[in-house]
């Protein structure tokens, strides 16, 4: 366990437990996930031969709420992966003060190498053996790394047709035909925006005078790039998993998006190119992205990017991870020690979750929203959040990193201690 994923986010929470009044209970409930399921998912593949892929769904703690979280498809996918992801998806949830507890699923599987077909019969397959896992009122499902609203539709549909009846809220992400959110699919992106709008102007950066690197042009850093291109910002890098491509004065990133996205890029379900293959850039590596001398470094990518082995590579005054997990907890202390602001994955990316949120609650009263009013609720959200974090920050002189668990400890404690503690029954209940 000491090599763990699981166990390199735990040690997140070592820190936070100095500034925290927490009950030896929940300290003990935190520890452990809820529930955690691995299945086989058998699949009969277009060629007539028979493929088994291993699944699995973690369900880390529910005390707020039915849990929620998304599902990747991704070769590197297991349980350890898993559990840690469904760890921070607890607090995330806490800091946003959103009604849910932490969970994330996954398979593990390149889905580039899969048909169309392939693909839906195996997230069928995986609803199959995760049906009476999940639910509306239970745990909620949603996008992830390398899924998207078309297999979250095949997702909700086979739940339907397992229960035989129309359960939109059983997952989100969905298409807006079928009950998805408008703003959904930018959500992530959109969050990280307002929160480093939000930050930026507390050290006087304005942004035609602050430059961008962003590692991962997914969904999520691809929009995130063309919000702050659009703002003024001077995006002078980005990449994919296959390299990257930089140039000092900016880059024209709705040329690079369309590059991505056009038939030239895109003619399957999954991108096929690279954005290195634009010419009139500068090629550079991921490792040489997150070494560049630039004001922001965003990791939009996967976890354990930044670590202790390249961490004092690392020239940026600013990160905002967009990813899960990017900089690795070794890496952490060494970046505050040389002064680098680190502006945590359980606030920056939680407008995906909070636009999820905001699907379910739609789904369950019927009654859904503009995306002008997604984007007002989930503005709201992130501005309420991100100066509750700085104000805990600046208080007790602490990481944001740290501030963002203080905060999410005291919610999820009190929750926890709400449903009885060792002292409350020692000390003769409620006298």
């Amino acid at each position: 366990m000491s090599d763990s994923l699981f166990a390199d986010a735990s040690k997140r929470l070592e820190e936070a437990m100095k500034y925290v009044a927490i009950s030896d209970d929940a300290l003990e409930h935190l520890k452990y996930p809820k529930s955690s399921l691995a299945v086989s998912i058998p699949v009969r593949m277009d060629d007539g031969s028979l493929k088994i892929f291993q699944g699995y769904r973690v369900r880390y703690d529910d005390t707020r709420g039915p849990t929620k979280g998304g599902v990747r498809y991704h070769p590197n996918v297991c349980m350890d992966e898993v559990q840690s992801l469904a760890f921070w998806m607890t607090f995330k949830c806490a800091v946003l003060n959103l009604p849910f507890g932490g969970a994330k699923g996954g398979i593990t599987l390149n889905p580039k190498e899969l048909s169309k077909m392939e693909l839906e019969r195996l997230s069928r397959g995986y609803v199959d053996a995760i049906a009476d896992f999940i639910g509306p009122d239970i745990d909620i499902p949603a996008p992830d790394v390398y899924t998207n609203p078309m297999i979250m539709g095949w997702m909700m549909d086979q739940y339907n047709i397992i229960r035989r009846q129309i359960t939109p809220a059983v997952v989100t992400g969905k298409p807006i035909s079928m009950g998805g959110s408008l703003g959904r699919d930018t959500a992530t992106a959109t969050g990280a925006f307002y929160a480093i709008q939000i930050i930026m102007p507390k050290f006087d950066k304005l942004p035609e005078d602050t430059t961008v690197a962003i590692q991962g042009f997914g969904n999520a850093g691809a929009w995130l790039a063309e919000l702050l291109f659009t703002a003024g910002y001077k995006v002078v890098a980005v990449s994919d998993s296959q390299g990257g491509i930089y140039a000092k004065n900016g880059l024209d990133i709705p040329r690079i998006r369309q590059y991505k996205t056009s038939s030239k890029g895109i003619k399957a379900l999954y991108c096929q190119d690279t954005v290195c293959d634009i010419a009139d850039n500068q090629s550079i590596t991921n490792e040489e992205l997150l070494a560049l001398d630039v004001d922001i470094l965003i990791p939009a990518a996967l976890e354990n990017q930044i670590t202790q082995e390249n961490v004092n590579d690392v020239k940026a005054k600013f990160i905002f991870e967009v990813a899960n997990g990017p900089v690795a907890s070794g890496a952490d202390k060494i970046l505050e020690e040389r002064g680098i602001y680190v502006f945590p994955d359980i606030l920056v990316n939680a407008g995906g979750v909070t636009v999820s949120y905001f699907e379910w609650v739609q789904n369950r009263s019927g009654l859904y929203w503009t995306l002008e009013e997604v984007n007002q609720r989930l503005r709201q959200k992130m501005v309420e959040e991100t100066e509750h974090i700085w104000k805990i920050s600046q208080e007790l002189a602490i990481s944001m990193r740290t501030a963002a668990y203080v905060h999410a400890l005291h919610r999820l404690g009190e929750a926890i201690n709400a449903k009885g503690t060792r002292d409350y029954y020692i000390n003769g209940g409620m006298s």
